[in-house]
């Protein structure tokens, strides 16, 4: 049985997951090696691991700290 984090997603499910960006944002980022995909025949897939990966790359812990309250 596959676990969620091992999930696969096409780059439409991938690009949907990922907030709503378009599949060629996410063809482009593939491209660039910003994104990892595995190959399962001739299709592109995407790990929903390495969605969580990339997710976590773009927002770094000190950017997603939040802010101090001033009154």
């Amino acid at each position: 049985m596959i676990s969620e984090k091992g999930k696969l997603h096409t780059v439409e499910s991938a690009a949907a997951f990922l907030g709503g960006v378009s599949k060629w944002t996410v063809h482009a980022w593939l491209a660039k090696g910003k994104l990892r995909r595995t190959k399962v025949g001739s299709r592109t897939m995407i790990r929903e691991a390495d969605l969580e990966a990339f997710v976590a790359a773009c927002n770094p812990a000190s950017v997603a700290a939040p802010p101090n309250d001033r009154a």
